[in-house]
């Protein structure tokens, strides 16, 4: 019997559709399952659950449920991350407190201020994870769901000896709005999808059937204005930058710096509701959830009939890697020369094959230059990130914080300083790699009216402006004069 442990079980909603993917596939019906989760209620309410479906479905599955995440480990098959360090208590900081200093995020769970510190609260879990399973079941393939995906798994890429990959479904339900814009099926849309997470790109969209290439139909359905409200952001920037993305107009925004930077570009690209765009959608979602359903199991109220299985990528994996029977999808690794404008050792998105013998993700080459700038702006914080939380150096995630685009367009260094060191504050008691560790001050300088500056020697470039100066105040009616002169001689 294959053991599938799931870590971060309370997960309402990822462990659910997860294992109820698992039990709906003939190849994955004997396995056991392995819920951990740190919270006993949470747990004892999913493993409940799943023990009614796997018994009114007549299942051969095993339900087992722990506290101890070493436990659910040992000996495991394969490994699913769903956890959120902090809860909700931390996600409502990410968000209020850079609000404040005018960073309006609508996700707050990917990049900027909110994703940053989401991955340091992250990180140090995961690299204890993956320590633990090179002890207690080192051939496990870990399946990462816990955000910041691309921050997350850039430092899983640097945990030698665990096969990781990172999986999110960007690409599935884009396609699903790529097929309705062309009227294509989308089981018979052929593409080509590669960037990074949550900022991939369809580099080729064609029709199966024909070869015929579907952009040019899109692209022009997409100006017309029943098409373009749904996703005003991605569409901008496809219509500047020439190709469509991966993710929504709300998680979108806040990757890149003109569309939530000011009120006039909040107005006019991200005044959908929710997802579409509103501020603090994805944590007001969760807060109205958990508000809803403090006192209710609602797992009670859930079917237990299996049905077909979700767009997650997760049992497709898993069920090739046990019948041998290859599987394409996409997926967050590390590169290893995928991407070759790209760094090396960054987490990208590409094409992956799967089958008994683990992942083949494929090499896609150069992106178009304009899609790697724009990546490139996104993997700088998630590197800074990153090495902020394996150093504790609180220096590095203001750095991080500083580099990104949405950030730097609204604030200026010492606000975002201030910003860095309140959430620092704030969320302490989840971040045990900074203890100890404070964010230096760097305090305004005041310039008092009539300071006399330092004398500085002359460079080049303030030569060049002295001349300037000089040519600018040069009398010339002399020289004038002469030459009308001149010319009358």
């Amino acid at each position: 019997m294959a053991k599938i442990a799931m870590i971060g079980a309370g997960s309402l909603v990822f462990c659910k559709t997860l294992a109820m993917d698992i039990l709906a596939t003939e190849a994955l019906r004997d396995s056991e399952i392995c819920l951990m989760n740190p919270s006993r209620p949470k747990l004892d309410r999913m493993a409940a659950f799943l023990r009614r479906v796997v018994k009114e479905n007549r299942l051969p599955a095993r339900i087992t449920a722990t506290q101890d995440r070493r436990e659910a480990l040992a000996g495991a098959d394969d490994v699913i991350l769903m956890f959120q360090i902090g809860g909700l208590d931390a996600f409502r900081i990410d968000y209020e407190i850079p609000l404040k200093y005018g960073v309006d995020q609508c996700i707050a769970d990917s990049l900027g201020p909110g994703g940053v510190f989401r991955g340091l609260r992250s990180i140090p879990v995961l690299m204890d994870i993956t320590r633990e399973m090179g002890e207690l079941c080192p051939d496990a393939l870990l399946l990462n769901y816990v955000n910041p995906m691309g921050m997350n798994c850039y430092a899983l890429g640097h945990a030698r000896g665990i096969q990781t990959i990172g999986l999110c479904h960007g690409v599935q339900t884009t396609l699903d709005l790529i097929s309705g814009y062309v009227g294509v099926p989308k089981d018979e849309i052929e593409h080509l999808t590669a960037g990074i997470n949550h900022m991939a790109w369809f580099l080729s969209l064609k029709d199966k059937r024909d070869g015929r290439d579907l952009y040019p139909l899109f692209k022009a359905n997409c100006e017309k204005p029943a098409y373009y409200v749904n996703e005003k952001v991605r569409i901008e920037v496809m219509r500047h930058f020439g190709y469509f993305m991966t993710e929504s107009t709300g998680h979108l925004s806040e990757y890149i710096p003109w569309f939530r930077s000011s009120r006039r570009g909040l107005e006019l690209y991200c005044d959908e509701p929710g997802f579409g765009g509103a501020s603090g959608a994805y944590y007001q979602y969760c807060r109205m959830l958990a508000d809803k359903y403090r006192d209710v199991d609602y797992l009670e109220l859930e079917s237990s009939r299996l049905a077909a299985r979700s767009v997650e990528y997760c049992s497709y994996i898993l069920e090739s890697r046990k019948t041998g029977r290859p599987f394409r999808l996409q997926g967050n690794v590390r590169n290893d020369g995928y991407i070759t404008n790209l760094p090396e050792g960054a987490c990208v998105e590409v094409p992956v094959y799967v089958d008994r013998q683990g992942l083949h993700p494929l090499r896609v080459g150069a992106l178009p230059p304009q899609c790697a700038a724009l990546n490139l702006s996104n993997v700088v914080v998630q590197s800074l990130g990153a090495q902020a939380s394996f150093e504790g150096n609180p220096e590095l995630a203001m750095q991080a914080i500083a580099m990104d685009p949405l950030t730097s367009s609204v604030c200026t260094l010492r606000e975002i300083r201030e910003m860095t060191a309140e959430m620092f504050e704030a969320e302490r008691q989840w971040l045990p790699q900074f203890k100890g560790r404070k964010l230096r001050a760097v305090p305004l300088i005041k310039v008092p009216k009539g300071t006399k500056p330092a004398p500085v020697p002359l460079d080049p470039a303030l030569a060049i402006a002295n001349r300037f100066g000089i040519l600018a105040s040069q009398k010339v009616e002399k020289a004038k004069a002469a030459k009308r002169k001149t010319r009358r001689a």
